[in-house]
Parts: C-alpha cells; structure tokens; sequence
C-alpha cells in the first residue's frame, strides 16, 4: 500500500545554485510552547539527537504555467502600519526559483502539495490536458502530492494516465518523438476508492526516505467531491470521510516504524483576514480561522504532525489543538502559484518523530522580480509554440476588465447572458440563464501580458476563464422549481459558503444577506423582465452540464425535465464576445445590478 522513495537531489542542487534570489515577504508561527534546541544542521554528532527539516508546500496550482492575469495573479500583504498593499506574484518560471532558493543550504527538504495542481487549467496545459503541468512539476521537484478534486475533471482513468504515462488515448501524442511520461511523483488518493472493491485508486500514502530521516505523507481529498464534480468524472469511484481515512492510515505508518506523519488535505478554511501575511493567531490558536477543515484538524489523530491543505484557495498558517489539546499547524499557499508555504522542525532520529513544539510556518510570495528558472521558460516557450495556432486567435474586444469579484460579477453577468444567447437558437423559448461562480476562473483583463493590444480577447484567455469543456444544457423548471434552485445558494450545503449563481439579463431578486439560510432570497422580489415569477407557471432554463447534473449542491435543477444537451460552452462565449464586440466598439463590463444585496 505505499513506497518509499529515495531522494533525487543531484540535479536540484546544481539547479538551486544557479538560481536568482527570491525576494519573499513571510509571516511566521511557531507554537507557543517552542523550545530552542541545540543541533548540528545535517547530522547526528556531537551528542545532538535532532536535524532539521524542511517542507515546502503548494497547493491549487491548476496548471497556471504562465503568470495568471489580473486579480488572480495578486497578493494582499498586510503592511506594519495596517495598511495593505497587493503584490503581482505567480507563474512556474518565479515558483521554481523562488523553491530552489528556499532549498539552498537544507540537507533534508521535501516539496510536496495539497492537489489541484491541474485541472481548470489556461489553455496552455487544459490544451494538452495537463501534460505540460506534470512535466512542469517533474522539473521543480515536487516529491509528492495529494489529490484534489479538480484531478477528477477528466475522469479516473484520465488521472492514472497523468500519473503513469502513455499519450492522450484520444488525442495521441503532441510532439513527434516525445511520448508522455507521467508524474515522477506520488499522487495519494487515501480516501478514493473502487465503489465496487474497496480499494484506493491511487496509493494512500507514500513514505519519504531523506538521508535517514522518514516521513509519512497521506493524501485525502473532501468527501463531497461527487457533489462539486461532474457525475462522469467520478463513476465508480467512493470517497471516504477525511478524518477517519487519514487516522486508519497513521496508525498503520506507525505500526511500520513512521512517526513522522504529514496529511496533505485538500479541504480548507476561511482566515480572518485575506491577507498573506495576517497573524491568523492573534487572538489565540484555533481562533483566526473557520471552515470545514477546523473540524477535520480538531479530530484528526494528534500522530499527525502537520496539516497541508487547500481547496478555499486562501492563505493562512494558523494553529488547531489536536485532540490532546496540543497545537498544531495547518497551512496552506493560496492558489495558482502565488504563494508557497514553508515548514521548519526538528526531526528526532531517537523517537524517528518530528518535534512538535519546532514546527514553525511561513507563508512567502513567489515574486515576480527574481529571476526566472530558464528551464521552465524553456518549457514554456515549448508548449507555447505548440499551442500558438488556438491561443492567440481573436474572439472579441473589452473596452474595460470584466471581473468576477463580488457576489454578483460583471464576467459572471457575462457568461449567463452569453449563455441565454446560445439557448435561444437551440429554444427560442428559453428566458433564463444559470452560471456557477466555480466555474469562472479568472477575470477577462483588458490590458493582458504579452503581445496582443489592448482590449482583444483571445481564445487563450476565454479558455482560462472557463476551462471545463462543459455543454450548454437546457432544463424546464416550474417557478417553484426556480425559487427552491435560489434557495440553495444559500441554504443546505450552501448555507456556510453560499454560491450565488450568475443570472441573465431579465432576472432580477433580492439577496438579504443578515439573514440565515433559505430566508435570505427574498421571495417575493423574485422577478422575470419585470414580472413576479408564477409558481406554477414553466421556464426554460439554460445551465451549464454540471449544474444540470446537480453540481454545486443544486439538486433542484437535475429535477428539471427535458433536458436537451448543447454545445460547448467556451464556444457559446466565444460566439457572444465576437457578435457583441468590435475593435472600434469593445463591450463594456455589465453592470452587475440584477441582485440586489442586503448586508
């Protein structure tokens, strides 16, 4: 059930002296129950009966190669006056430089990750389905990762492939003479296993062999991934609760000689604050984060040593008492390469246990001053090439930066009317479009890097705001139908974390947000083109396939009936970009204003 993999630090020395120095801003915690402990770094003489560790750690890359645009290629620093200031940061060329900088001068060090590293990738790896990413995380090092759900967004058998190699079984290889050769690393998958046999798709764990000093790292993924992916991409497959797989597995690392234990988690939580560099235990341990993965850290084994996570896509290093009331860290480094987190301990080589009350947390950003790895503007420039003919294709032209911040966004306003437009030459009679907010990636930026002018939307960037591949379905919902699908935004499995679907033009309601689950849609405000919605009457509603299977806790929309399946759903933005837009007349953000927030 696990291997033990010897370390492969060679090449990544030579690599870590020839690489520019980071500039990274950190916040670092330490237990408040740290001692100070007397060791010769890298070795076991003169009586010292610890050495030092290293963990590096990334989580939510998602194939981001290139530097991502807009707000999600930004920082929050929190400054020492209180003010804050926002840092453009990410990209695999600063990332790689900034690990290796961080490596240089550690004996023992470990990269390793939380999942999503792809999946609702930009064009440059979704293009290749990922292949470019994997070879990306190949050349950094990374030693082990966990799964995500985004690892599913292809299907099980997609998966495998990336983790063991061999082309696209559809598509074949990309480059003549170069055949796919999967992730050098472990992907765990602990608690995904066969429906049928019980059995975890991919290892549960791995065991990590640095210069005597071994660790255990288990990788889980949240258990409600079927209701986040599509149907398809999970068939067959069973996902276990996070807390108890990762419990059964320490103890069985444990009953090996494994002390040291790692859970790579890729559940997450909410900081206090969306700073970087927020003290996220000013008030005290456990306090300055909420969110499902508190639960799951206050109830998993206190064997664990550290916590690894992800999946909110939020930066924070904060404390959680294990169930012995001991602190102990759970970290994770934002998304798409912006950041990375690194952990420092103490190994004891008597107890072969890391030292608790040593493990300090800093998260730091992957600047984009430093100087880039070559070797991945190497990779880069490769699969650039490869990608040119699609990417760079003109579709539309933006007058502003159509965003999707906020609860309602100009780009999610965008996609839904996009969407309607679409729907109605499939059904003239369809008056409604759906988008979840998941599914935008990114923000449309008007002034982008690189070449192109000013304004044009490319294909390249249309495919980074929505990457899935997904089609443009329709449904028919009653008006009940319709006020229950609104309801659960923000009720049921919505109600902590609402997800506010984009609406099309014509629709409008009032979200009162002081108020608790259900309640907070405003019945009665719910309007089509200025009409009150008729219970009883029947509405053609365009969605995209995963929401028509019930995605995002959306179980109402499945109930629709006469579903007809549409075409791609990139191709239905695409087409509305370029029918709405001209280089002499670029289209204007929406104005956001079809949902009225109380708050």
């Amino acid at each position: 059930m696990s291997v033990t993999h010897p370390r492969r630090r060679g090449a990544r020395r030579v690599a870590a002296a020839t690489a520019g120095l980071a500039a990274v801003g950190a916040l670092v915690i330490a237990s408040p129950t740290a001692q100070a402990h007397e060791t010769h770094h890298g070795g076991h003489g003169h009586g010292s009966r610890t050495v030092d560790l290293q963990l590096l750690a990334v989580n939510d890359f998602h194939g981001n190669l290139e530097p991502p645009a807009g707000s999600s290629g930004r920082v929050t620093e929190l400054q020492a006056d209180g003010t804050t200031k926002t840092i453009d940061a990410g990209g695999v060329e600063y990332l790689a430089s900034s690990l290796r900088t961080a490596r240089q001068g550690q004996e023992r060090s470990l990269t390793v990750a939380a999942g999503d590293i792809v999946g609702a990738s930009p064009l440059l790896s979704g293009l290749f389905h990922d292949e470019p990413t994997v070879e990306a995380m190949n050349k950094l090092g990374l030693d082990v990762t966990g799964v995500g759900n985004h690892e599913f967004d292809e299907g099980k058998d997609e998966l495998l492939r990336l983790q063991n190699g061999g082309c696209h079984p559809v598509e074949g290889c990309y480059e003549k003479g170069r055949k796919f050769k999967g992730a050098d690393y472990p992907i765990l998958s602990a608690n995904v296993v066969n429906e049928k046999t019980g059995r975890p798709l991919l290892k549960p764990y791995t065991i990590e062999n640095v210069k005597g000093v071994r660790v255990g790292f288990i990788g889980v993924t949240l258990e409600g991934t079927p209701s986040i992916v599509t149907a398809e991409g999970v068939k067959g497959l069973k996902f276990l609760d996070e807390v108890e797989t990762i419990n059964k597995y320490t103890k069985e690392l444990k009953r090996k000689g494994v002390n040291a234990v790692v859970a790579l988690v890729h559940e997450g939580g909410f900081p206090a604050s969306s700073a970087y560099n927020y003290d996220c235990d000013a008030g005290g341990s456990g306090t300055g984060l909420s969110g499902p993965i508190v639960d799951i850290a206050k109830h998993t084994s206190a064997d664990v040593d550290a916590l690894v996570t992800g999946h909110t896509h939020n930066a924070y290093v904060c404390t959680i008492p294990d169930p012995k009331g001991n602190d102990r860290l759970v970290t994770s480094a934002a998304s798409f390469g912006r950041l990375f987190t690194e952990l420092d301990m103490k190994y004891d080589t008597r107890t072969h246990d890391i030292v608790r009350a040593s493990v300090r947390g800093s998260n730091h950003v992957v600047d984009r001053t430093q100087n880039k790895a070559a070797d991945m503007t190497s990779l880069i420039s490769r699969w650039q090439t490869l990608a040119a003919p699609v990417a760079g294709r003109t579709v539309g032209w933006i007058s502003q930066d159509i965003t999707r911040a906020g609860n309602e966004s100009a780009l999610g306003d965008l996609i839904a009317d996009a969407q309607l437009a679409y729907a109605k030459t499939l059904d003239p009679s369809a008056t409604i479009a759906l988008m979840n907010p998941g599914g935008i990636r990114t923000d449309l930026v008007h002034k982008a890097s690189g070449s192109e002018g000013d304004g044009v939307v490319t294909y390249g960037e249309g495919f980074a705001v929505q990457p899935f591949s997904n089609t443009v379905n329709l449904r028919t919902l009653t008006g009940a139908q319709l006020v229950t699908v609104l309801q659960q935004q923000v009720s049921g499995s919505n109600e902590a974390a609402p997800k506010i679907l984009q609406i099309s033009a014509g629709l409008t309601y009032t979200l009162d947000l002081t108020k608790s689950g259900a309640a907070r849609v405003v019945t009665d405000s719910i309007r089509l083109n200025g009409a009150a919605i008729d219970p009883a009457a029947s509405y053609r509603v365009a969605m995209n396939s995963f929401l028509s299977g019930g995605g995002d806790g959306f179980g109402e929309l499945a109930k629709g009936t006469g579903e007809l399946v549409g075409g791609d759903d990139l191709a239905a933005l695409n087409a509305y970009l370029t029918a709405n837009s001209s280089a002499s007349a670029p289209l204007a953000a929406p104005a956001a204003d079809r949902i009225t927030i109380v708050q």
